[in-house]
């Protein structure tokens, strides 16, 4: 694959006016019923951060959640009645990612299996909402706010991966500085440490910390992504100063999968991992 620079995320085609109204009524509903997002949030399924993106349409509602949320909230059958249209506009949608990242992002939000590598930051698919907006907004050179907060959306709108059914299997290894890295702030930095916990307890998912004072390490390069496309072989993918570079040579990928066995062998397991975690969430 060439390398491109980065352009302009592309539009949704036609179905943001849908997803905002629909929040929009999500929210009415919810605040007529007394309920705050957390308590709705536990009722259906999903943490405040996620109940907040839905409201504001950054982040598509599920069509079961609707369901729910109609019975739930009194709804009397109004949020039902939208269902056939949400389902028709997630089909027609396209993915709202910087042009050269829509492959990708197809691939990986269609894998039966993906592994990632974070050396220095956290991976976008366990960011909150506030570390996300922290990481656009830090960006040099800077972005403005429109950009930014449709940045945001589209790393938020990935994180479905997790609600798939039948679900992906997941691993992280994450190195140690990922977790010390205070991006936005304490309180940020807390919301995403216990982000990382919740997520790590999925059925699906293992997250692997890489501790800073090992002596060795057998990959000192960037940051990767190995994807197993439904139906297809291993894919890799790298990104480095904005260039991308999605890998399907099989010798190539190969080597890098063996680099990532090597280093899971190497970290902490994921009962360690998330005893780890909660010790620096303790002692901020």
């Amino acid at each position: 694959m060439s390398e491109q620079g980065p352009e302009t995320p592309a539009e949704a085609e036609g179905t943001t006016g849908l997803f905002t109204a629909l929040g929009k009524m999500l929210k009415l509903l919810r605040e007529r019923k007394g309920l705050t997002q957390k308590e709705f949030g536990q009722m259906v399924g999903y943490g405040p951060d996620a109940i907040s993106a839905m409201e504001r349409g950054v982040r598509v509602i599920r069509p079961e959640v609707l369901e729910k949320a109609d019975e739930l909230l009194n709804a009397g059958g109004l949020l039902k009645e939208a269902i056939p249209e949400l389902k028709e506009a997630m089909a027609k949608a396209r993915t709202r990612h910087p042009e050269w990242y829509r492959s990708y992002a197809g691939l990986e939000a269609e894998a039966v299996e993906l592994h990632f590598y974070a050396n220095h930051a956290v991976h976008g698919l366990l960011q909150t909402e506030d570390h996300a907006r922290a990481v656009f907004a830090k960006r040099r050179p800077f972005l403005d706010e429109e950009t930014i907060e449709k940045r945001v959306a589209d790393r938020l709108s990935r994180q479905q991966v997790f609600e798939r059914r039948p679900a992906p299997i997941v691993s992280y290894v994450l190195e140690e500085v990922v977790l010390d890295r205070p991006i936005g702030g304490r309180r940020v930095h807390a919301d995403q440490l216990r982000r990382m916990v919740h997520v790590g307890q999925m059925r699906n998912v293992e997250i692997q910390v890489m501790p800073t004072g090992l002596e060795e390490h057998p990959n000192l390069g960037s940051a990767f992504n190995l994807l197993a496309p439904k139906g297809h072989g291993q894919v890799a993918y790298t990104e480095a100063q904005g260039h991308p570079r999605l890998i399907t040579d099989p010798e190539e990928v190969r080597k890098i999968a063996d680099r990532y066995g090597i280093m899971r062998a190497m970290a902490l397991s994921p009962s360690e991992s998330r005893k780890l975690i909660e010790k620096k969430l303790e002692e901020l």
